[in-house]
């Protein structure tokens, strides 16, 4: 959709991955079960690049005042020094806060050492193995099939995008979820297999686990 308006306005956009700490964010829950005084819960396998509020601010201007016609400005990374595990974080987190993070092996564990465990600045983790529903493997920002700027600034890389679009594929997405607006009926199987219609390497990884159901 972005391609095809970019025909008539300048389009420039940014990827920046997680932000911090922000609200809704895993990280944000952190410091809600904190002062609920609750287990802190989280993936021990699952890596992710973060961002600063202020740092994905940065991006989304620098983009905004200096990026071309369809560019997508992006952090450059290295995996080895900047990817990082949401377990690792929430220990940094509360050893930030003064507290040693006691690990448990299982969710109730968890939650039976919470009372006895606040008075002795030590706080109950259950790290699991993710099982859940749309997590993706691995954090990337473009694909080998995109042409890549990564010499106009040190730290931010440009992806040069050509006016490429399908505007069939365009129009028969908005009619689809129109009809769906019209009837107030939709399934979730519907949605994924419109997205794949869309964007055949659109990979959606189903377990039929939810963090919903995660403690």
């Amino acid at each position: 959709f972005l391609m095809r308006r970019s025909l008539e306005v300048p389009v420039s956009t940014a990827r920046f991955a997680n932000v911090a700490f922000s609200d809704g964010s895993l990280l944000h829950g952190f410091n809600q079960r904190i002062q609920k005084k609750q287990p802190i819960a989280a993936p021990r396998d699952i890596k992710r690049y973060f961002v600063t509020p202020k740092e994905s601010g940065e991006l989304c201007l620098m983009s905004c005042l200096m990026g071309e016609n369809r560019d997508i400005y992006f952090p450059k990374l290295n995996d080895k020094l900047h990817l990082i595990t949401f377990a690792e974080i929430a220990v940094k987190y509360l050893n930030q806060l003064g507290f040693e993070p006691i690990i448990c092996d299982t969710e109730d564990e968890a939650r039976a050492k919470v009372k006895d465990s606040a008075g002795q600045k030590k706080w109950p983790c259950y790290f699991f193995d993710s099982d859940t529903t749309g997590e993706k493997d691995f954090e990337e920002f473009y694909t080998d099939k995109e042409t890549l700027d990564l010499t106009r600034f040190k730290n931010i890389g440009i992806i040069k995008n050509n006016p490429l679009f399908e505007s069939g594929k365009l129009d028969m997405f908005i009619e689809a979820v129109g009809a769906m607006r019209q009837n107030r009926s939709w399934t979730k199987d519907e949605m994924v297999t419109l997205f794949h219609k869309m964007i055949p390497d659109f990979g959606h990884k189903e377990t039929g686990k939810y963090l919903d159901n995660k403690m």
